[in-house]
């Protein structure tokens, strides 16, 4: 039988991770979170001391740096870092920032490739990142571009940043998103776009379970 591939892009705070979670949970395909990996690898260049806006010293790290994705107990996706579970550590604001300086370097993004590629050829997978649908999966069954307003997107984080006992005033959560937009679309190394044939689903004026409904029927309605 066939693996399925779904991709899943889209700008930050626009509800890819918990969304494409519980679309794979919903239809038994392994999840990724492909941002996590990039976040992992910033973890590890911030531990290491070194400018992640350096390419050629990030590079010389990667070797240095193994990466796994785990599946928990709980079935939720688990990083480690030299068999390390750094699961919690990647979300701080502060590596966030470091993952989106590493995740521009086109160099650093071809070495994490073919990691990404593996996973989606030995598994039905429910992928979301934001080069996806363009660059990693282009060849993927589903393409879905996942987008809501900036201002809804911004108290998305900052809930999630009080709940994960990390809180950011409104006011930077929101400019960070912006800044962030900004980068991820004009970086030189697969910028943030819509992939060709990708179904745009704006999550602006719908809750959790109104989302996930609209993504499930866009996927229904691609595997028919």
């Amino acid at each position: 039988m066939k693996n399925v591939s779904i991709a899943i892009d889209g700008p930050s705070g626009a509800g890819k991770s918990t969304l494409a979670r519980a679309l794979a949970k919903e239809k038994g395909y392994l999840y990724i979170d492909t941002g996590a990996i990039y976040r992992t690898v910033g973890c590890y260049v911030r531990r290491c001391g070194v400018d992640p806006a350096d390419e050629a010293a990030v590079l010389r790290l990667l070797p240095q740096a193994k990466v796994e994705l785990r599946r928990g107990e709980d079935e939720t996706q688990r990083m480690f870092l030299n068999g390390e579970d750094v699961s919690e550590e990647i979300r701080l604001p502060e590596v966030s920032k470091y993952a989106s300086v590493v995740s521009a370097h086109p160099e650093v993004r071809a070495y994490l490739l073919e990691m990404q590629r593996e996973l989606a050829r030995n598994h039905s997978v429910v992928m979301d990142g934001r080069d996806i649908g363009t660059v990693v999966l282009p060849d993927a069954d589903v393409k879905i571009f996942l987008t809501a307003s900036v201002e809804v997107r911004a108290k998305r984080r900052y809930l999630e940043l009080s709940e994960r006992g990390t809180p950011e005033a409104l006011d930077q959560v929101r400019s960070e998103i912006v800044q962030r937009d900004w980068d991820d679309s004009h970086r030189a190394a697969a910028p943030l776009r819509l992939a060709e044939g990708a179904v745009a689903v704006d999550t602006t004026e719908l809750n959790f379970q109104e989302s996930l409904s609209t993504l499930s029927r866009v996927v229904e309605g691609a595997l028919k």
